[in-house]
């Protein structure tokens, strides 16, 4: 019976420290809402929007993007007539990266 109930604390903190290094085992990530890839803008201000997790830094074309607390981020930004690539960088404190790229048109 004790070897039992041993067995079974011993899973259970097991299970507790895999559930807890869960988040630092995935890495960062990245969901953008808004722009769409390949979308045209007839205004050339644009607001860019999404979600990070587990992001320690996070730059849009190598400049710092803000984020609040749970992750979200939105910024309104003005791009020149044509053709931007909008190159995102996620990185989490173990640095380990995710880049995500927008293209977005103003004609």
């Amino acid at each position: 019976m004790t070897r039992s109930i041993t067995a079974l604390i011993v899973g259970l903190v097991i299970l507790y420290g895999l559930m807890e290094a869960l988040p630092l085992l995935l890495g960062p990530s990245l969901a953008i809402t808004s722009p769409s890839d390949y979308q045209t803008f007839t205004d050339p201000v644009v607001t860019i929007s999404g979600h990070v997790k587990r992001a320690a830094v996070f730059t849009l074309n190598g400049a710092p993007l803000l984020f609040d607390q749970q992750g979200n981020f939105s910024s309104t930004l003005t791009f020149p007539h044509g053709t931007t690539i909008l190159t995102f960088v996620v990185s989490d404190r173990f640095g380990r990266t995710i880049t995500a790229r927008r293209t977005i048109a103003i004609p």
